[in-house]
Protein backbone atom coordinates (compact mmCIF):
# COMPACT_ATOMS: atom_id res chain seq x y z
CA UNK A 1 0.00 0.00 0.00
CA UNK A 2 1.29 3.63 -0.81
CA UNK A 3 0.16 6.12 1.79
CA UNK A 4 -0.79 10.17 0.16
CA UNK A 5 0.50 12.51 3.20
CA UNK A 6 -1.46 14.32 1.62
CA UNK A 7 -3.22 15.67 -1.25
CA UNK A 8 -5.89 17.26 0.68
CA UNK A 9 -3.30 19.31 3.52
CA UNK A 10 -0.29 19.78 4.95
CA UNK A 11 0.54 17.49 7.52
CA UNK A 12 4.20 18.03 7.82
CA UNK A 13 4.04 21.47 8.04
CA UNK A 14 0.77 21.96 10.66
CA UNK A 15 0.31 18.08 11.51
CA UNK A 16 3.66 16.54 12.36
CA UNK A 17 2.89 15.17 15.54
CA UNK A 18 -0.43 13.69 14.65
CA UNK A 19 1.40 11.36 11.78
CA UNK A 20 4.33 10.55 14.29
CA UNK A 21 1.58 9.34 16.68
CA UNK A 22 0.03 7.56 14.01
CA UNK A 23 3.11 5.72 13.32
CA UNK A 24 3.82 4.87 16.73
CA UNK A 25 0.25 2.87 17.40
CA UNK A 26 0.49 1.75 13.38
CA UNK A 27 -2.87 2.71 12.58
CA UNK A 28 -4.77 5.63 11.13
CA UNK A 29 -8.80 6.08 10.48
CA UNK A 30 -9.83 8.59 7.38
CA UNK A 31 -13.44 9.66 6.26
CA UNK A 32 -14.37 9.29 2.45
CA UNK A 33 -14.96 12.72 1.75
CA UNK A 34 -17.98 11.51 -0.13
CA UNK A 35 -19.22 9.57 2.50
CA UNK A 36 -18.19 10.86 5.06
CA UNK A 37 -19.92 8.39 7.64
CA UNK A 38 -17.52 6.01 5.65
CA UNK A 39 -14.32 5.36 7.57
CA UNK A 40 -11.56 3.58 6.59
CA UNK A 41 -8.65 1.81 9.00
CA UNK A 42 -5.44 1.34 7.57
CA UNK A 43 -2.98 -0.86 8.88
CA UNK A 44 0.24 1.32 9.08
CA UNK A 45 2.98 -2.04 10.09
CA UNK A 46 6.29 -1.38 7.99
CA UNK A 47 5.51 -4.50 5.97
CA UNK A 48 2.30 -3.35 4.72
CA UNK A 49 3.47 -0.05 3.34
CA UNK A 50 5.69 0.54 0.26
CA UNK A 51 6.02 3.77 0.36
CA UNK A 52 4.87 7.32 2.39
CA UNK A 53 4.67 9.99 -0.20
CA UNK A 54 4.61 13.70 1.67
CA UNK A 55 3.03 16.68 0.09
CA UNK A 56 4.47 20.25 1.44
CA UNK A 57 5.49 23.55 1.27
CA UNK A 58 7.44 23.30 4.54
CA UNK A 59 8.52 19.84 5.76
CA UNK A 60 10.70 21.59 8.56
CA UNK A 61 9.05 20.47 11.68
CA UNK A 62 9.22 16.86 10.12
CA UNK A 63 12.70 17.23 9.66
CA UNK A 64 14.30 17.01 12.44
CA UNK A 65 12.17 14.06 13.47
CA UNK A 66 12.80 11.92 10.37
CA UNK A 67 14.33 9.06 12.59
CA UNK A 68 10.44 7.81 13.52
CA UNK A 69 10.27 7.00 10.18
CA UNK A 70 13.65 4.54 9.57
CA UNK A 71 10.98 1.84 8.98
CA UNK A 72 9.29 2.92 6.04
CA UNK A 73 10.20 4.49 2.39
CA UNK A 74 9.24 8.04 1.32
CA UNK A 75 9.76 10.70 -0.69
CA UNK A 76 8.68 14.30 -0.76
CA UNK A 77 6.92 16.36 -3.00
CA UNK A 78 8.10 19.93 -1.96
CA UNK A 79 5.91 23.03 -3.44
CA UNK A 80 8.45 26.25 -3.98
CA UNK A 81 6.99 29.16 -6.26
CA UNK A 82 7.87 32.10 -6.83
CA UNK A 83 4.44 33.80 -5.53
CA UNK A 84 4.26 36.67 -2.85
CA UNK A 85 2.22 36.93 0.02
CA UNK A 86 -0.52 38.02 -2.46
CA UNK A 87 -0.86 34.48 -3.42
CA UNK A 88 0.84 32.08 -0.96
CA UNK A 89 0.20 34.57 2.27
CA UNK A 90 1.46 32.54 5.34
CA UNK A 91 4.31 30.94 3.72
CA UNK A 92 7.63 31.31 6.01
CA UNK A 93 9.77 33.72 3.56
CA UNK A 94 11.26 31.50 0.74
CA UNK A 95 14.92 33.19 0.61
CA UNK A 96 15.26 33.13 4.03
CA UNK A 97 13.80 30.02 5.08
CA UNK A 98 12.26 28.09 2.37
CA UNK A 99 15.52 27.13 0.24
CA UNK A 100 17.15 26.59 2.57
CA UNK A 101 14.72 23.98 4.34
CA UNK A 102 14.55 22.03 0.72
CA UNK A 103 18.43 21.89 0.55
CA UNK A 104 18.54 20.86 4.12
CA UNK A 105 15.93 18.36 3.33
CA UNK A 106 18.16 16.86 0.13
CA UNK A 107 21.14 16.68 2.30
CA UNK A 108 19.38 14.58 5.10
CA UNK A 109 17.55 12.12 2.22
CA UNK A 110 19.28 12.52 -1.20
CA UNK A 111 18.25 14.77 -4.01
CA UNK A 112 16.38 11.57 -6.06
CA UNK A 113 13.92 12.01 -2.45
CA UNK A 114 12.68 15.18 -2.78
CA UNK A 115 10.95 16.23 -5.78
CA UNK A 116 10.28 19.72 -6.57
CA UNK A 117 7.17 21.38 -7.55
CA UNK A 118 6.48 24.88 -9.55
CA UNK A 119 2.93 24.21 -9.54
CA UNK A 120 0.31 26.13 -9.99
CA UNK A 121 0.96 28.16 -12.88
CA UNK A 122 -1.17 31.53 -13.07
CA UNK A 123 -0.57 34.36 -14.62
CA UNK A 124 -1.23 37.97 -13.47
CA UNK A 125 -0.43 41.62 -14.49
CA UNK A 126 2.51 40.77 -12.02
CA UNK A 127 3.16 36.97 -12.43
CA UNK A 128 3.85 37.59 -16.35
CA UNK A 129 5.36 35.16 -18.32
CA UNK A 130 8.70 37.06 -18.01
CA UNK A 131 8.21 36.61 -14.10
CA UNK A 132 7.73 33.49 -14.04
CA UNK A 133 11.05 32.26 -16.02
CA UNK A 134 13.29 34.62 -14.63
CA UNK A 135 11.98 33.85 -11.31
CA UNK A 136 12.14 30.30 -12.00
CA UNK A 137 15.73 30.40 -13.41
CA UNK A 138 16.43 31.98 -9.77
CA UNK A 139 15.05 29.16 -8.19
CA UNK A 140 16.64 26.38 -10.50
CA UNK A 141 19.71 27.87 -9.70
CA UNK A 142 19.78 27.71 -5.95
CA UNK A 143 18.20 24.47 -6.09
CA UNK A 144 21.24 22.46 -8.25
CA UNK A 145 22.17 19.71 -7.06
CA UNK A 146 19.24 19.35 -4.43
CA UNK A 147 16.87 17.52 -6.24
CA UNK A 148 16.78 15.46 -10.02
CA UNK A 149 12.91 16.70 -10.75
CA UNK A 150 10.65 19.27 -11.40
CA UNK A 151 6.92 19.15 -11.54
CA UNK A 152 5.01 22.03 -13.18
CA UNK A 153 1.09 22.17 -13.83
CA UNK A 154 -0.75 25.14 -14.89
CA UNK A 155 -4.12 26.45 -13.02
CA UNK A 156 -7.19 24.58 -13.61
CA UNK A 157 -9.68 26.59 -11.68
CA UNK A 158 -12.66 24.51 -10.03
CA UNK A 159 -15.83 25.80 -10.00
CA UNK A 160 -15.56 26.18 -6.59
CA UNK A 161 -12.72 28.76 -6.70
CA UNK A 162 -13.02 30.09 -10.07
CA UNK A 163 -15.20 33.04 -8.88
CA UNK A 164 -12.71 34.04 -6.16
CA UNK A 165 -10.24 33.63 -8.51
CA UNK A 166 -11.33 35.71 -11.28
CA UNK A 167 -12.48 38.19 -9.20
CA UNK A 168 -8.15 38.89 -7.94
CA UNK A 169 -7.30 38.65 -11.51
CA UNK A 170 -5.89 35.30 -12.10
CA UNK A 171 -5.93 33.52 -15.14
CA UNK A 172 -4.74 30.22 -16.94
CA UNK A 173 -1.78 31.09 -19.40
CA UNK A 174 -2.97 30.58 -23.29
CA UNK A 175 -1.60 27.78 -25.47
CA UNK A 176 0.75 29.48 -26.84
CA UNK A 177 2.08 30.90 -23.51
CA UNK A 178 2.11 26.89 -21.93
CA UNK A 179 4.51 26.66 -25.03
CA UNK A 180 6.33 29.40 -23.90
CA UNK A 181 6.79 28.48 -20.69
CA UNK A 182 7.74 24.97 -21.53
CA UNK A 183 10.30 26.15 -23.92
CA UNK A 184 12.59 28.12 -21.53
CA UNK A 185 11.48 26.09 -18.09
CA UNK A 186 12.72 22.92 -20.00
CA UNK A 187 16.54 24.78 -21.60
CA UNK A 188 16.75 26.50 -17.98
CA UNK A 189 16.21 22.87 -15.86
CA UNK A 190 18.59 21.08 -18.27
CA UNK A 191 21.28 23.65 -17.18
CA UNK A 192 20.80 22.59 -13.83
CA UNK A 193 20.54 18.89 -14.26
CA UNK A 194 16.64 19.06 -13.60
CA UNK A 195 14.23 17.11 -15.47
CA UNK A 196 10.81 18.63 -15.82
CA UNK A 197 7.48 16.36 -15.74
CA UNK A 198 3.65 17.86 -16.05
CA UNK A 199 1.33 17.10 -13.37
CA UNK A 200 -2.32 16.34 -14.73
CA UNK A 201 -2.02 17.88 -18.09
CA UNK A 202 -3.38 16.93 -21.20
CA UNK A 203 -0.76 19.23 -23.24
CA UNK A 204 1.98 17.84 -24.98
CA UNK A 205 5.15 19.31 -23.88
CA UNK A 206 7.72 16.87 -25.57
CA UNK A 207 9.16 18.61 -27.80
CA UNK A 208 11.07 20.01 -24.98
CA UNK A 209 11.69 17.04 -23.23
CA UNK A 210 8.88 17.81 -21.08
CA UNK A 211 6.65 14.60 -20.40
CA UNK A 212 3.93 13.36 -18.55
CA UNK A 213 4.93 12.78 -15.17
CA UNK A 214 3.30 10.51 -11.89
CA UNK A 215 3.93 12.47 -8.49
CA UNK A 216 2.38 8.90 -7.16
CA UNK A 217 5.05 7.02 -8.84
CA UNK A 218 5.81 3.42 -9.10
CA UNK A 219 9.05 3.70 -10.78
CA UNK A 220 10.32 6.02 -8.39
CA UNK A 221 9.10 3.78 -5.43
CA UNK A 222 10.72 0.89 -6.91
CA UNK A 223 13.98 2.89 -7.49
CA UNK A 224 13.43 3.98 -3.62
CA UNK A 225 12.91 0.30 -2.29
CA UNK A 226 14.43 -1.91 -4.49
CA UNK A 227 11.39 -3.78 -4.95
CA UNK A 228 9.86 -3.52 -8.80
CA UNK A 229 6.28 -3.19 -8.83
CA UNK A 230 3.82 -2.72 -11.20
CA UNK A 231 0.63 -0.74 -10.03
CA UNK A 232 -2.25 0.33 -11.43
CA UNK A 233 -3.38 4.18 -12.93
CA UNK A 234 -5.10 5.84 -9.60
CA UNK A 235 -8.96 5.47 -11.31
CA UNK A 236 -10.07 8.04 -8.74
CA UNK A 237 -7.92 10.50 -10.18
CA UNK A 238 -8.10 13.13 -12.87
CA UNK A 239 -8.06 11.55 -16.87
CA UNK A 240 -4.66 13.17 -17.14
CA UNK A 241 -3.56 12.24 -13.69
CA UNK A 242 -0.26 9.43 -14.14
CA UNK A 243 -0.52 8.79 -10.35
CA UNK A 244 -0.88 5.07 -9.33
CA UNK A 245 -3.28 3.83 -6.60
CA UNK A 246 -2.32 4.98 -3.35
CA UNK A 247 -4.43 5.90 0.04
CA UNK A 248 -4.97 9.69 1.11
CA UNK A 249 -4.81 10.25 4.88
CA UNK A 250 -5.28 13.75 5.09
CA UNK A 251 -8.62 16.36 5.71
CA UNK A 252 -10.02 18.97 2.82
CA UNK A 253 -9.88 22.62 4.24
CA UNK A 254 -7.21 21.57 7.21
CA UNK A 255 -4.41 23.21 5.43
CA UNK A 256 -3.05 26.88 7.23
CA UNK A 257 -1.08 28.58 4.67
CA UNK A 258 -4.36 30.04 2.99
CA UNK A 259 -3.27 29.90 -0.82
CA UNK A 260 -5.64 31.63 -2.95
CA UNK A 261 -5.73 28.58 -5.46
CA UNK A 262 -5.36 25.95 -3.51
CA UNK A 263 -8.13 23.61 -4.69
CA UNK A 264 -8.07 21.62 -1.33
CA UNK A 265 -8.58 24.41 1.08
CA UNK A 266 -11.25 26.72 0.20
CA UNK A 267 -13.52 27.17 2.98
CA UNK A 268 -12.57 29.72 6.11
CA UNK A 269 -15.52 28.48 8.20
CA UNK A 270 -14.79 24.88 7.99
CA UNK A 271 -11.35 25.20 8.35
CA UNK A 272 -12.20 26.70 11.59
CA UNK A 273 -14.33 24.25 12.56
CA UNK A 274 -12.01 21.54 11.65
CA UNK A 275 -9.55 22.84 13.58
CA UNK A 276 -11.55 23.09 16.72
CA UNK A 277 -11.22 19.09 16.27
CA UNK A 278 -7.47 18.74 16.13
CA UNK A 279 -5.73 16.19 18.44
CA UNK A 280 -2.60 14.67 18.10
CA UNK A 281 -3.64 11.84 20.07
CA UNK A 282 -6.77 11.09 17.74
CA UNK A 283 -7.09 8.24 15.12
CA UNK A 284 -8.52 10.89 12.59
CA UNK A 285 -7.36 13.67 11.55
CA UNK A 286 -9.53 16.87 12.52
CA UNK A 287 -12.53 14.88 13.33
CA UNK A 288 -14.24 12.43 15.88
CA UNK A 289 -15.84 9.78 15.43
CA UNK A 290 -19.31 9.15 16.16
CA UNK A 291 -21.49 5.83 16.57
CA UNK A 292 -22.96 6.90 13.20
CA UNK A 293 -20.14 6.42 12.01
CA UNK A 294 -19.41 2.98 9.82
CA UNK A 295 -15.30 1.80 10.35
CA UNK A 296 -13.88 -0.73 8.19
CA UNK A 297 -10.57 -1.77 7.73
CA UNK A 298 -9.03 -0.77 4.33
CA UNK A 299 -7.46 -3.60 2.67
CA UNK A 300 -5.04 -3.19 -0.33
CA UNK A 301 -6.52 -3.76 -3.68
CA UNK A 302 -3.55 -3.88 -5.02
CA UNK A 303 -1.55 -7.04 -3.88
CA UNK A 304 -2.07 -8.93 -6.90
CA UNK A 305 -0.25 -6.49 -8.71
CA UNK A 306 2.97 -6.50 -7.15
CA UNK A 307 6.24 -8.00 -8.74
CA UNK A 308 6.77 -11.43 -8.01
CA UNK A 309 10.04 -10.94 -6.45
CA UNK A 310 8.15 -8.49 -4.05
CA UNK A 311 6.98 -10.29 -0.77
CA UNK A 312 7.59 -8.33 1.71
CA UNK A 313 3.75 -8.17 2.01
CA UNK A 314 3.01 -11.40 2.62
Amino acid sequence: MIISASRRTDIPAFYTDWFLKRIQERYVLTRNPFNPRQVSSIDLSPELINCIVFWTKNPAPLIPKLENLEAYHYYFQFTLNSYGTDVEPHLPSKRSSLINTFIHLSEHIGKERVIWRYDPILLTDRYTLSYHIQHFASLAAMLKGATERCVISFIDFPKRIFKAMSTLGYREPDFDEKHTIAREFSAIANDFGIRIDTCAEVIDLSTYGIHHGKCIDDALISQITGKPLNLKKDAHQRVACGCVQSVDIGVYNTCMHGCKYCYASYSKDALLQNRQYYDKFSPILCSMITDHDVIRERKDKQTKDFSPLDLSFL
